[in-house]
């Protein structure tokens, strides 16, 4: 199969319609895996103060 074959190719537009719904979905994904309030909960105390002082 040949990859420049005429019915292979998309527009621009249909490219970027694709990668923004792929990008869309990875957004939620992530989101939904790193949720904010779980990861503010599990992380240590602030220690307070500069270190460098």
């Amino acid at each position: 199969m040949n990859r420049n074959s005429p019915q292979n190719k998309i527009t621009r537009k249909e490219a970027m319609k694709k990668m923004g719904r792929y990008a869309a979905l990875t957004a939620m994904g992530t989101f939904l895996i790193l949720n904010p309030k779980k990861a503010h909960a599990s992380s240590p105390p602030d220690p307070g103060g500069n270190p460098f002082d």
